[in-house]
């Protein structure tokens, strides 16, 4: 039996969702097909035995459109930053940082400064995005100049990254899982210091150790000096370049509009491709799309640079719609609604309670692939249970964060690990266990939950603005 909504029977919602993950772990892990054509496919599985048991397609169809929908900013952005990282290089930008970099960052100590500049720019902006689009792109010629793996550099570019993105104010993540879970922004912050600094602390120590083993492999000085040679040669390098970043962090400081902003970092750079590189604008246009591909001479050189542009971020564009394929149908048919009526269900003590909302958002996220969407979804409907258990709700918002913002980087179905991997271009397992922050967050959050460690109560002062709201609110 069905109702209007499409929702179908518990046992046939959870026999179909069996059968779909079946196919799609059969699809990722023995036939080892792209994420994107097992979820597709999986997704197709769904909707096929939904219309058998009585769902009819128009609400499949709907529930897609509107999943691809709320993905739409995502998407628009990855686009941006696509086009932003073509015409930082074409300008002359990524080369200039490169440049400055080997010049001046120690090999020994390198991992450990690109983890320190990207917690910087990440927590200053709020953008995890940027950051990884911008200095991280940067840090990963370095990286190559210098003969250190890519992906240890990817795990430091990420830890920075996914740092500032959890703790910064300005962090549209931080603002909405605050804001769906009814907590004080700095409560929340406060709160999830305790699963993220020691994530933090342990990748510096990791980089430290990985530095002094990797500085005696470096490669020879006359490698670097053709890498710096090649730089010099092929672009004209004049601090001016710097504008682009500089407008950006200006811009996002002064909390404008992702896409506005990565717009006006892309027209400075266009302009100063012509201006101070000479590139004719149909080169500059072509960049844009295609990314930069004008040869050097030098194969590491051009390892470096050949990235950037619309086409590169096409892959990181489709996963999120084939997501939507499969996890939408899922939410049609009450997969979703299921799981958070068992929670509530459940819900005769803290452990037990939390250890569910844990495990079910980690799920939720994994078939939904953006915590844009899991946020909202879940957060407004579990809250009321956190007051009736007594628990503070800065429980519930660093749930959230530790199993979706920090978590999303090291799951390739994800729009954030697509945009990771297609932008760094390393794969996400690659990185992973370079990237503490990604795994031991969670591992921290289920800990605290097992442990009884770090749970606040619900009359708990986390920070004294954050009561003085309460009470104001209870008044």
């Amino acid at each position: 039996m069905i109702t209007i909504s499409g929702k179908l029977s518990n046992r046939k919602a959870m026999v179909i969702l069996a059968v779909s993950v079946a196919v799609f772990l059969t699809g990722l892990i023995v036939i080892k097909a792209p994420s994107a054509v097992v979820l597709i496919a999986s997704g197709s599985v769904a909707m096929g035995l939904g219309m058998l048991s009585g769902v009819k397609w128009e609400l499949f169809h709907e529930g897609i459109i509107r999943t691809i929908t709320s993905f739409l900013p995502a998407i628009l952005i990855l686009i941006a930053v696509g086009m932003l990282i073509g015409s930082w290089i074409v300008c002359g930008t990524v080369p200039l940082l490169i440049y400055y970099g080997l010049k001046s960052i120690s090999p020994s100590w390198f991992l450990v400064t690109s983890l320190l500049l990207c917690t910087a720019m990440s927590v200053a902006t709020g953008t995890s995005w940027g950051t990884i689009g911008t200095v991280g792109i940067a840090l990963m010629g370095v990286s190559s100049g210098l003969g250190i793996p890519l992906p240890y550099t990817a795990g430091a570019v990420v830890t920075g990254a996914i740092f500032g993105d959890k703790l910064s104010p300005l962090s549209d993540t931080t603002v909405l899982a605050s804001g769906v879970s009814g907590v004080y922004i700095f409560d929340h912050i406060k709160y999830m210091l305790w699963t993220t600094l020691p994530p933090f602390i342990i990748a510096l120590v990791l980089y430290a150790i990985i530095g002094i083993r990797v500085s005696g492999a470096m490669p020879e000085k006359g490698q670097i000096d053709l890498i710096l040679a090649t730089l010099e040669s092929s672009f004209r390098l004049n601090p001016i370049l710097l504008l682009p970043p500089s407008v950006i962090l200006v811009l996002v400081l002064w909390k404008k509009p992702a896409l506005p902003t990565f717009a006006a970092g892309v027209i400075i750079a266009a302009f100063l491709a012509v201006l101070v590189q000479g590139v004719s604008p149909g080169e500059v246009s072509k960049a844009l799309m295609r990314g930069f591909s004008s040869p050097s001479g030098v194969d590491i050189v051009d390892k470096m640079l050949f990235r950037g542009g619309i086409n590169s971020m096409l892959g990181s564009v489709l996963l999120p719609i084939a997501a939507a394929v499969f996890g939408s149908p899922l939410k049609t048919i009450g997969v979703v609604d299921i799981m958070l009526e068992k929670i509530g269900d459940s819900a005769r003590n803290a452990r037990s309670f939390l250890t569910g909302i844990f495990l079910t958002h980690s799920f939720l996220f994994l078939i939904t692939s953006s915590y844009y969407v899991t946020f909202a979804a879940m957060g407004p409907m579990v809250a009321p249970v956190f007051d009736r258990l007594k628990l503070h709700r800065a429980n519930l918002s660093r749930i959230l964060e530790d199993t979706g913002t920090s978590f999303a980087p090291i799951v390739p179905w994800s729009i954030t690990g697509a945009f990771v991997a297609n932008t760094l271009g390393v794969g996400n397992l690659e990185f992973a266990i370079y990237a503490p922050i990604t795994y031991l967050g969670m591992v921290f959050s289920l800990g605290y939950i097992v442990a009884n460690f770090r749970i606040a109560s619900s009359d708990e002062v986390i920070t004294r603005e954050g009561a003085r709201q309460k009470a104001v609110l209870s008044e």
